[in-house]
């Protein structure tokens, strides 16, 4: 796609084109491709008399009254009706020339949401427009758009800037190139395939009058599903080149018998799942070849993901060759160490983790032994793709809570394993339950496996949801449970995204609740104690040592404690689902019946009552996961605010699910037949943020 310089557009200067350049817009095609979050309706005047709370209105009417009134603040009440019924309008911030101009009698016209009030219906700050008895109310002739905004860029420039985008490219030779072939056509179904995509982006800045609205922003409208076809197409396309460009690559064949792994699981004292032994043979299928192995391993809470990794970095041990576990937590990385250690230096392999408490000397002896090739499986955190850490012949990384770690990260690692033209093998894993249609979707790169059963026996465990007034309660069940032996985490929330004020609620929560269980010994942790702190606190927690750990979503994942039975979330409402699902995963390891106590405060907003509902109905992470994207959107599952992997301009996966079969039927052998529209199309979706890069 050609780039053409904002600044060829009226009125764009170089701070506008600044001020654009936040939002990710650097040329007039960007801003062709910035689509309106949502559409206010101008275009028609509802009737006072029906209208409802939470509809957003064009109104008109004559002024009744106006009055100040003081409710702990001067507040200017307008009240306006029509032949059907009344309203007010509220001004909390007014001029006295403002006030003035509601006369009554004097005809105006206001445009806002709707809101219950005390009295009547309410528009609080209102745009409004005073008329003359003659003039003809202004209504507009398209709905109008609301984009992604910035500070100091309004919506009126967005709109203007947009238009003008969408006129450039409607100019003689301006217009856009349709890279979809014919062959497409019966993919797009609905009418889209008669939808030009010059003609499907003008409707969806400028949607006319009579649009069904409803159809274009759930995903229904064929002009939209014109353009989330060819971005989904794009995106999968971009996915399957980098995809191509690994397979050119070659790893090391680890083709050996598996004779580790068979003496390990010899000296288990409970067998492999049906699910484990089938992804553990995909795993060394792929290992067996010369092709590097780029493998997505999901499954739920429980389901037994490390035994499966296990397999993957005993296969490379036996091969003579080393292997890396990289984990999101220090925590989780010294629980990986420490099973590791117990399960697999037995069978003689030497296991050595890279941590950031280590002291100077043991830190340097630890990387010869990574160097020399002693240390034959290395664990850590992202303190693995350090420049000192040096691998002698790292021929397998597995990839824990892959979710957490951004693209670059993952490839500053794999970089560390080329050597002689070979590439290390990647196992990737996470307990973040992915729906299949966002997996297909964003993980078109990796093969796919799933552990989608449980161990036998494992009890379901039991979740309540109860007010914050019942938390004595709540209490008086944590006495009870301590005194029959078992243990409980007690998890405080996230607060204003701030570690330091999810630091000090745990604290003040362990000093509350060790005042009210006197006899019992509670243990804190959180994001600001020290590494080793932290595994003295978890060692005793997990000896039995500590009856309550009190503690922030640091132990989300990785913990272990088979004797924790109760797990009590603290204003629950402010996590999402996938948290408080992680969170719930912490206890259900031993034999007894687990419980999970969701502590709210009340009123719930709509969307903190579904994830709580959700929660007490199902302990399925993939229903749980499911609705999540519907609550969410597919980024914050994907934790890709952060890593920066996902840029959809108008796809929304959690409601074009249906199109993503579609896209794929169409997308395979589509680099091969048409490898120049292919590059095109993932030029014009994806741009700066095609992920060409090597991971």
């Amino acid at each position: 796609m050609k780039v053409t310089e904002l600044t060829q557009l009226k009125g764009v200067g170089p701070g506008t084109a600044a001020r654009l350049a936040k939002l990710g817009l650097h040329s007039v095609e960007d801003l062709l491709f910035h689509f309106p979050l949502r559409y206010q309706d101008k275009t028609r005047i509802a009737p006072i008399g029906g209208l409802a709370p939470g509809q957003t209105a064009l109104i008109e009417g004559r002024v009744e009254a106006a009055q100040i009134a003081y409710t702990g603040r001067r507040v200017l009440v307008v009240r306006v009706s029509d032949m059907s019924g009344q309203l007010q309008l509220r001004f909390f911030h007014f001029s006295m020339a403002q006030q003035a101009g509601f006369k009554p009698g004097q005809r105006l016209c206001a445009y806002g949401e709707v809101r219950a009030a005390r009295a009547a219906l309410e528009i609080i700050h209102p745009e409004y427009r005073l008329l003359a008895d003659a003039q003809q109310t202004p209504t507009d002739a398209h709905y109008t758009p609301v984009y992604p905004a910035t500070e100091g860029l309004h919506q009126r420039s967005l709109r203007k800037l947009t238009q003008a985008a969408v006129e450039w490219f409607a100019r003689p030779g301006n217009g856009l190139e349709e890279l979809l072939p014919a062959e497409c056509a019966e993919q797009l179904a609905d009418g889209a395939a008669a939808i030009s995509v010059q003609q499907a982006i003008a409707l969806l800045h400028r949607p006319p009058a009579g649009t069904d609205l409803e159809a274009l922003t759930e995903g229904r409208h064929p002009a939209r599903k014109r353009l989330v076809f060819e971005e989904l197409l794009a995106n999968i396309l971009s996915l399957k080149r980098l995809r191509a460009k690994h397979r050119r690559h070659k790893a090391e064949v680890l083709a050996c018998e598996g004779r580790l792994f068979a003496q390990l699981v010899q000296n288990l004292p409970f067998t492999l799942t049906g699910a484990q032994d089938k992804v553990i043979g995909e795993i060394l299928a792929d290992l067996r070849t010369a092709e590097p192995m780029m493998r997505l391993v999901q499954g739920d809470v429980g389901s037994g993901k490390t035994l499966v990794a296990v397999a993957a970095l005993l296969q490379a041990i036996e091969g003579g060759f080393q292997a890396a576990l990289m984990a999101p937590t220090e925590i989780l990385a010294e629980q990986h160490y420490n099973n590791l250690r117990e399960w697999i230096e037995p069978l003689g392999v030497r296991v050595c983790t890279v941590s950031a408490r280590h002291k100077a000397r043991a830190r340097q002896a630890v990387l010869r032994q990574i160097r020399q090739g002693q240390a034959q499986l290395v664990t850590g955190t992202h303190a693995l793709f350090q420049e000192a850490v040096e691998f002698s012949s790292l021929a397998l990384i597995v990839v824990d809570e892959q979710h957490r770690f951004g693209v670059h990260q993952r490839l500053l690692l794999k970089e560390k394993g080329a050597r002689g033209g070979c590439q290390p093998h990647q196992l990737i894993m996470t307990a973040t339950p992915i729906p299949r249609s966002l997996a297909m979707t964003m993980y078109a790169d990796l093969d796919y496996s799933v552990i989608d059963a449980l161990p036998p026996g494992r009890k379901q465990i039991r979740t309540v949801a109860l007010p914050e007034r019942r938390r004595d309660e709540v209490i008086a069940r944590l006495h009870e449970s301590c005194r029959d032996g078992v243990q409980a985490y007690w998890v405080c929330p996230l607060i204003e995204e701030s570690e330091s004020l999810q630091c000090r609620a745990a604290e003040e929560s362990h000093r509350y609740l060790s005042g009210v269980m006197p006899g019992f010994k509670l243990g804190l942790i959180h994001g600001n104690l020290g590494g080793d702190e932290k595994e003295s606190v978890m060692r005793a927690f997990k000896a039995g040592e500590i009856n309550v750990l009190v503690a922030t979503t640091v132990v989300e994942v990785g913990v272990d404690v088979p004797n924790a039975t109760l797990m009590i979330i603290d204003n629950a409402e402010r996590l999402g689902l996938a948290q408080l699902h992680q969170l719930r995963g912490r206890v259900g390891r031993g034999e007894r019946q687990s419980t999970c106590v969701l502590i709210y405060a009340p009123p719930l907003s709509e969307k903190a009552a579904r994830r709580i509902g959700v929660m007490r109905k199902s302990g399925d992470g993939f229903e749980i996961a499911a609705e999540d994207m519907r609550l969410r959107g597919p980024g914050e599952i994907l934790g890709t605010r952060q890593a920066g992997q996902i840029h959809f301009r108008v796809a929304d996966l959690s409601q074009d699910a249906a199109q993503i079969r579609r896209v794929l039927q169409t997308a395979d052998g589509f680099l091969e037949r048409h490898p120049q529209r292919a590059d095109k199309l993932i030029e014009r979706w994806l741009g700066r943020f095609s992920r060409y890069a090597e991971v």
